[in-house]
């Protein structure tokens, strides 16, 4: 036995050795190359290593869906249909994989940009030949192949554009984080690895890469893994870069003094270049703004109303032509100026994370309370129970045409189709198919179909606000702490200056500030010291009973794990770094509501075209286009009447006009535009003013689409009414006379 275990400690090692062997030569391989690139020699291909499962594991975890998804796309099409990518382009299009992370190649981008728009051609103009035998259709889906190839070509960037911009929107939170952990430990991997801890994707991704790279021996040290990533940033957020840069100088600094300067410089270069930025771009929005406003909502809106006398006169046109231009082209076309206005916005300011709130799936729905239990409906489920239910009564008109049910109507008696002055369906033969009926034109119809646009905009809007009411209200209560937290953590680091241990300073200053929020956030953690016998670390982080359960915040968090690390080194320095925090936190609290006075003029502009312009004027539109499409119906029929009793030229006259088009068909038109437009203009209202806050925007649209949509079908409703009261008597004089 004892020769066996000699035998087997032999061998080990044996073996230790070849592996020591093996890395000395790795280490003096990896140095003689260095030493060899900097003299200017030739030095060996060295290949970087394969990801490894465990990190291919970790991007799918942090990586969005649809990213994976065209990731996905791309390589599949790959397989089939290898295109190489442009030499020009090459360089721009692996930037923008490696920024957004893909496990991409520059062929398979272009790959996936020609072959997919090639499958919309070849089978959307098969099936509109086939099945509509519609030249126009064919027409339309080939332009639209080609619009989509010219897109997909520039999707990578505008993939790396948009996650830039999300980066970007936490960088002085990033900053922030960073300075904070090193005033009190000069270690710049681990204030790295804090920062990412505490940010949310995907600026977190990239630091968490950037720590990776270290340890899968990609880079020699963590400055120099961190210098590669800073590089794909140098034209885009320079001041990212320098702060990070000051960051780095304050290793090699001697002096304490001098190393807390150039810590403090850091967060100041971001802060201030960020307003001026932010000042620019301010005073360059206003242009923008104006053409997307004047080019998506005033002048197709206006253009609305001779769509009515076009379809009128014209042969050949269409709804569902209306429905291409101003319910795909058109939303395709403001979305993307509006995308192109966001992406030149500067650094933001990022979110409040409630990923750790223990109540957050309990709040995504309507919670109803039965006694003393709960049933949490599922906005989803709330949402596609009203959309469909209004859907189908929308629709009820078509539905009772194709099962031939009888028309009925109001008013005096009248030649249409159901005897009445205003019938609820009135479909009528058409001028050159006297066979073929058309239709609805009754005033019933009409007015149904405002349950088109209610059901969308209710349905979405529903499914916004019941999945971020509740967690909006939790957000508030968090940044109202967060905005009273500066001055908390100033009396704070006062007591902890006195001498007090951290144990009896939060009573303290629980007691100073009764009432407050932060007065809570304190004496909850003092209670759990007191009666729950716990650590101060436990007191505040502790999953069940934590103080953070109650007030999640990455803030407090990250102020709360700066005072566990330094409240180590003694109360003095603990009290120095919780001062230092609070400057810190107030001076972006007062940029930030600078920031916000720049935006006052055009933001509030923006709100009042979603919550009042666009609906009212598209409403006043759709009466107008109610009465002309009523008058123009009735004057083709009674000159009909009249030319054949007379047999007169009169007859010819009604030729003149064409078949028109039902007001239910073109109020769903533009219903659904509406609807369109106040989402769009909502998220790009939301982009500019909070960058990439997506519980904000879920919030926004959940407001704007429901009030915007249900005051739109108001205004259509009084006005359709009116109008159409007043067609009647104007053809009813007419006639008369």
């Amino acid at each position: 036995m004892t020769g066996t275990l000699g035998l087997s400690a032999l061998l080990r090692d044996k073996k230790m050795a070849e592996i020591s062997k093996q890395e000395m030569l790795d280490m003096l391989e990896k140095y003689d190359d260095k030493i060899k690139s900097e003299l200017g020699m030739p030095v060996r291909h060295m290949e970087k290593k394969a990801p490894t499962k465990e990190y291919i594991d970790f991007k799918k975890e942090n990586l969005p869906n649809h990213l994976s998804l065209y990731e996905k796309a791309c390589n599949i099409s790959e397989k089939f249909l290898k295109i190489k990518a442009d030499k020009k382009s090459l360089p721009a299009i692996k930037e923008a994989i490696a920024m957004c992370h893909l496990n991409a190649t520059p062929s398979g981008v272009t790959s996936f940009a020609i072959s997919a728009p090639l499958l919309i051609i070849i089978i959307g103009s098969f099936l509109s030949y086939a099945m509509l035998q519609s030249i126009f259709f064919v027409g339309f889906f080939l332009i639209a192949g080609i619009v989509v190839m010219m897109a997909l070509q520039k999707l990578p960037y505008f993939l790396a554009n948009s996650w830039r911009m999300k980066a970007s929107n936490q960088m002085v939170l990033c900053i922030f984080y960073v300075v904070t952990y090193m005033r009190h430990t000069s270690n710049l991997e681990n204030a790295i690895d804090f920062a990412a801890e505490h940010l949310m994707p995907p600026l977190s991704l990239d630091l968490k890469r950037v720590i990776w790279n270290v340890e899968t021996q990609n880079f020699d040290s963590v400055k120099e893994a961190l210098d590669d990533y800073l590089e794909s940033w140098r034209k885009y957020n320079m001041e990212f870069v320098e702060a990070f840069h000051l960051v780095e100088s304050s290793l090699y600094e001697n002096s304490e003094q001098r190393r807390l300067e150039l810590l403090d410089r850091s967060l100041d270069v971001i802060l201030d270049e960020t307003y001026e930025k932010m000042l620019h771009y301010a005073h360059n929005l206003k242009s923008p703004i104006t053409m997307l406003h004047m080019m998506g909502i005033i002048l197709p809106i206006l253009g609305l109303v001779i769509l009515p006398l076009v379809v009128s006169f014209m042969e050949g046109v269409a709804w569902y032509h209306i429905a291409l231009l101003y319910n795909v082209i058109l939303p395709i076309a403001v979305w993307y100026m509006g995308k192109n206005i966001l992406s030149n916005r500067p650094t933001g300011y990022g979110d409040t994370d409630l990923s750790k709130n223990p109540d957050l799936k309990k709040k995504k729905g309507l919670i109803i309370a039965i006694g003393k239990s709960e049933i949490i409906l599922p906005p989803i489920m709330i949402a596609l129970t009203v959309g469909i239910v209004l859907m189908f009564l929308s629709l009820s008109p078509l539905i009772m045409h194709a099962i031939n049910a009888p028309d009925f109507g109001l008013g005096s008696p009248s030649g249409t189709s159901c005897g009445k002055m205003f019938c609820f369906l009135e479909y009528k033969p058409a001028m050159k198919e006297p066979e073929k009926l058309i239709g609805p034109f009754g005033m019933g119809a009409s007015i149904i179909s405002l349950l088109f646009p209610i059901s969308l905009g209710l349905g979405i809007g529903l499914y916004f606000r019941f999945g971020s009411k509740n967690i909006m209200e939790i957000r508030n209560k968090s940044k109202k702490l967060e905005d009273e937290f500066a001055s908390a953590l100033f009396q704070l680091g006062s007591r902890l200056g006195d001498g007090l241990p951290a144990e009896i300073a939060f009573g303290k200053v629980s007691k100073t500030m009764h009432g407050t929020v932060s007065g809570s956030f304190f004496e909850l953690v003092s209670i759990n010291i007191r009666k729950l016998g716990m650590g101060v670390e436990q007191a505040i982080f502790n999953s069940k009973t934590g103080a953070l359960v109650s007030f999640p915040s990455s803030v407090i968090e990250s102020s709360m794990k700066v005072l566990i690390q330094s409240v180590k080194k003694g109360p003095k320095i603990a009290a120095q770094a919780l001062m230092n925090v609070a400057r810190y936190i107030k001076e972006i609290h007062k940029v930030n509501e600078r920031l916000k006075d720049l935006m006052a003029d055009v933001i509030s502009s923006m709100k009042f075209q979603i919550s009042f312009l666009t609906p009212v004027i598209a409403g006043i539109v759709i009466g107008i286009t109610s009465m002309m499409t009523s008058i123009i119906g009735r004057l083709s029929a009674q000159i009909d009447q009249m030319g054949a009793e007379a047999g007169s030229s009169a007859a010819g006259l009604s030729g003149f006009f064409g078949d028109g088009i039902p007001t239910f068909y073109f109020q769903i038109v533009v219903g659904l535009y509406v609807v369109q437009i106040v989402y769009i203009l909502t998220q790009l209202t939301n982009g500019i003013e909070n960058g990439a806050d997506k519980l904000n925007e879920k919030y926004l649209l959940g407001k704007n689409l429901i009030n915007s949509t249900l005051l739109y079908c108001f205004i259509s409703l009084v006005v359709m009414i009116l109008f159409n009261l007043i067609a009647s008597r104007i053809v009813g004089v007419t006639m008369a006379n």
